[in-house]
């Protein structure tokens, strides 16, 4: 297997991994918790694991599209879980990671938005 094919299918198994850690996260808020932090980060988890793999039929700059898809990854992993962190176990990183996965899942749309638009060769997904 290519590479690069096993890297997309890693990408793509990570996401179905954070939806299910978003839909655990959720339940928890919602009979644990009672809301806020868990719940942010079980809502940040689904939408960036939906937009993950909803990148990979999307036509554009392989690349890019799949460095944005690690950049979505990797960011909503760092922001939910430094306050699932605080949430669950009452443990507060100092400084605190959360900034830094927000900033990343910044990052990755707007490295997904140069990748749908930028021109030149497309990914293979596309054609």
């Amino acid at each position: 297997m290519a590479a690069g094919r096993l890297a997309h299918r890693l990408v793509h198994a990570l996401a179905a991994l954070m939806g299910g850690a978003g839909v655990a996260l959720a339940a928890a808020a919602a009979h644990v918790t009672g809301g806020g932090n868990l719940e942010t980060a079980a809502y940040f988890l689904l939408f960036h694991a939906a937009a993950v793999i909803a990148l990979a039929a999307a036509p554009g700059r392989a690349a890019l599209i799949a460095a944005a898809q690690w950049m979505l990854l990797a960011g909503a992993l760092v922001f939910s879980g430094t306050l699932a962190l605080g949430a669950l176990l009452d443990i507060h990183l100092a400084p605190s990671p959360a900034p830094w996965g927000g900033t990343l899942m910044i990052l990755g749309w707007l490295v997904a938005a140069a990748g749908l638009f930028a021109p030149g060769e497309p990914s293979a997904r596309s054609r």
